[in-house]
């Protein structure tokens, strides 16, 4: 596994528990959450594309 997608997994679980932590306030604020699934979303279809991109060597 490259250093970009071990760093990308890592911002990743961050977010999920971020996002958990947003979900259990009692004041929960809708938009906060809306951005973290985003965030997470686009960290996953970043990491999707590494993984499947060809790996060269050289």
């Amino acid at each position: 596994m490259s250093d970009r997608v071990f760093r990308l997994m890592e911002r990743h679980q961050k977010l999920d528990e971020a996002l958990r932590l947003a979900q259990r306030r009692m004041a929960r604020d809708p938009f906060e959450i809306v951005r973290l699934k985003k965030l997470k979303l686009a960290i996953k279809d970043r990491m999707m594309r590494l993984l499947r991109r060809p790996h060269t060597s050289g």
